[in-house]
């Protein structure tokens, strides 16, 4: 079974990646001939052949370990809990998220968990909670902008924020090749007023850099514009699948709301 799993997710990234064979050979500088033996399964490749293979086919560290497993090998890059990251990466989010203030920032997992936030996030999304009984125990950012009964009652132009994320969780469910995504991806899709339509990747648009969030209710208002920062070759699967999302005011007025509620 091992055997004929290796050449199979070869030949999934390839394919996902839209190259032939012949196109995967130049770019690795592997023969075109053994590229075919290892997807046919009549070559075994190499731990580093597996490595130099998935990396230029862009696949994520977490799929690299799948196809190191699936060939025979343990895998390379470690997936540490979050509380056991190096002392420096801690300290350096940690640090991130201080010097944002009194402006949101949250750490998210690849499928949207809140898995950090510094004091902001908590103060201003807390503002803008239609049922703070409802809030999860474990948050996701799907959650707070698709549950009513969380942040989008107050979600300014709410369609477009949903339908844009709704995209990006199916890009990255079909760049990543990750099930967890699957799962996500349904319970996003399951909410009352979500579109079937939505159901469908559209890639008739181009994923957009920065998103606009704006909420407001009853007189209070805030405008952010949201940037997502990625750790850059991380060698961790924990780190590869972590994005910080900065929330930057996009006026005078989110400014001031934003630091009456810290001195509240």
């Amino acid at each position: 079974m091992t055997g004929q799993l290796f050449p199979a997710l070869l030949r999934y990234w390839r394919q996902r990646r839209g190259l032939s064979q012949l196109e995967l050979s130049l770019e690795t500088d592997v023969s075109a001939r053994h590229i075919s033996y290892l997807e046919s399964n009549r070559a075994r490749p190499g731990e580093e052949m597996v490595l130099r293979l998935l990396s230029v086919l862009g696949a994520p560290l977490r799929a690299q370990n799948q196809a190191l497993v699936a060939a025979g090998y343990e895998p390379r890059f470690a997936e540490p809990a979050l509380e056991a990251l190096a002392p420096e990466i801690d300290a350096a989010i940690a640090q991130m998220m201080r010097q944002h203030e009194p402006f949101p920032l949250v750490a998210l997992s690849l499928d949207g968990t809140l898995v950090r936030s510094n004091e902001a996030a908590t103060r201003v999304f807390s503002a803008f909670l239609a049922e703070p009984q409802a809030m999860p125990a474990t948050p996701d950012m799907f959650s707070l902008l698709f549950d009513p009964r969380l942040l989008r009652p107050f979600v300014v132009d709410w369609e477009t924020l949903a339908r844009g994320m709704t995209f990006r969780l199916h890009r990255e469910r079909l760049l990543t090749g990750d099930a967890r995504l699957n799962d996500t991806l349904e319970r996003v899709l399951a909410y009352p007023g979500v579109p079937k339509a939505w159901r469908q990747p559209d890639f008739s648009q181009d994923p957009q850099p920065l998103v606009r969030v704006e909420l407001a209710r009853e007189g209070l208002r805030v405008a952010f514009l949201v940037t997502v920062t990625v750790f850059s070759a991380p060698q961790q699967v924990t780190l590869d699948e972590l994005r910080i999302e900065s929330c930057f005011p996009l006026d005078d007025q989110t400014r001031e709301v934003c630091l009456q509620l810290a001195r509240r």
